[in-house]
């Protein structure tokens, strides 16, 4: 560690991109996030014949070329296509030059579920119905996860740069964007580029229906009559840097990430663990200098199923006394995987800077069992300083991250 900076760095928010069924790029997002846009749509990414429902977030007005000036758009799947786009718009948003960048030392972590099991679904696709020996050879190049990341260096032509895919599941955005915190904080990094990136796919929309956990037509996170998931996909991105580092270069600053926490508990392949959870959110607390009562919202992981909302909402009762309005985006997102509580983090930032709580649509009647305030269908005006944003996976992958506004501290 240099003497320049003796002890670990401040690491703020300084960029976002986001790419999702209800915007792209920060201002459209923030439009959707503040007026409860709904992404919901008939799935159209793959054949639905046999589904008794097949609802979900797709996005129907990306165009890969409108932000690669790299890599040709065909090199890559589509969450590869997400997860590029959304990187470029969060350098772009933060205002850094891409030639100051190059001369940064850069960590690009991507966290997702699926990596590019949509390609992986056509190539099984053709070979039961061809033969291996006619496998596309371009859609087997691009299938790889570790692209999601890769083609981000590759795109803005960074050198100094450590490329990192993260596959913990629904959680994985926001391990992500903890590796990044890290990186800065201890000095090994100047700039990280973290989030998460996913796209629908047949495999994971299978999967979750045959677990009977799609919901017919909405999701209703933390109502009475909620019916499970709907699948939805994106990609966010953040851009954050040492507070020095942006104060230097006059950056804006939408929010500072005071800190997270991670547990397993390898308690049930897909069932979520009150106990667990509620440990992780303690930790991430005590790891960011934060107390219970600091939280202004939480942004809940809340897919909309029974065993996630009363056992999340039990979690959180666990900790919070009082709990604080707990929202959950994914009522307009859907469940969008590896990118969840990427873009929830996005989410956060802007409700920071913005000064508002986004709020849980669809929503009629809050289950007593989750006893929550979930904002419900109309965003809040708020003074918002300081959000938690939860995470969970199966396999217990708990992750809790914690953003606060940034303002000089009282050692400073």
């Amino acid at each position: 560690m240099s003497s320049e900076h003796p002890g670990p760095r401040r690491v703020v928010i300084t960029g976002l991109g986001a790419v999702t069924s209800i915007g792209t790029g920060p201002a459209e997002f923030l439009a959707g996030l503040r007026t409860g846009r709904s992404g919901v749509k008939p799935i159209t990414s793959f054949d639905t014949t046999g589904y008794a429902h097949a609802n979900g977030c797709e996005i129907d007005d990306f165009d890969p070329a409108d932000w690669l000036e790299q890599l040709d758009p065909e090199e890559l799947g589509r969450a590869g296509q997400f997860s590029v786009a959304a990187a470029r718009m969060a350098v772009s948003d933060a205002g850094m030059d891409l030639a100051e960048l190059r001369l940064r030392r850069v960590l690009v972590s991507v966290g997702t579920t699926d990596g590019e099991s949509r390609d992986l679904d056509e190539l099984m696709e053709r070979q039961l119905a061809d033969g291996p020996q006619e496998l596309p050879p371009a859609v087997a190049r691009r299938s790889t996860a570790g692209l999601l990341s890769s083609s981000v260096v590759r795109e803005l032509v960074l050198t100094d740069v450590q490329a990192v895919t993260i596959p913990t599941a629904c959680a994985a955005g926001n391990y992500a964007i903890g590796s990044g915190f890290d990186a800065i904080r201890s000095g090994e990094a100047d700039v990280a580029l973290s989030g998460g990136a996913d796209a629908v796919c047949r495999k994971t929309f299978t999967g979750f229906y045959r677990l009977g956990t799609i919901a017919p037509e909405l999701s209703q996170p933390f109502d009475i009559d909620r019916k499970g998931i709907l699948t939805g996909e994106g990609a966010g991105i953040l851009f954050m840097e040492s507070l020095d580092s942006a104060l230097a270069r006059g950056a804006r600053i939408y929010a500072e990430v005071l800190g997270y926490a991670l547990n397993c508990d390898a308690h049930h392949p897909v069932a979520p663990d009150r106990d667990s959870l509620a440990a992780c959110i303690e930790l991430a607390h005590r790891n960011a200098g934060v107390k219970p009562e600091d939280i202004d919202f939480i942004s809940a992981h809340g897919t909309g199923t029974k065993a996630n909302d009363v056992t999340e909402a039990g979690a959180i009762r666990q900790v919070f006394p009082v709990p604080p309005p707990t929202v959950s985006i994914k009522s307009m997102l859907g469940h969008t995987m590896g990118a969840a509580s990427a873009l929830a983090s996005a989410a956060c930032a802007l409700a920071i800077t913005e000064g508002f709580i986004p709020p849980t649509i669809n929503h009629r009647e809050t289950d007593p069992e989750c006893g929550l305030d979930p904002v419900p269908n109309v965003a809040r005006t708020a003074e918002v300083r300081i959000v938690q944003n939860n995470a969970l996976a199966f396999a217990g992958n708990n992750a809790v991250l914690i953003l606060g506004a940034y303002g000089p501290r009282a050692a400073e």
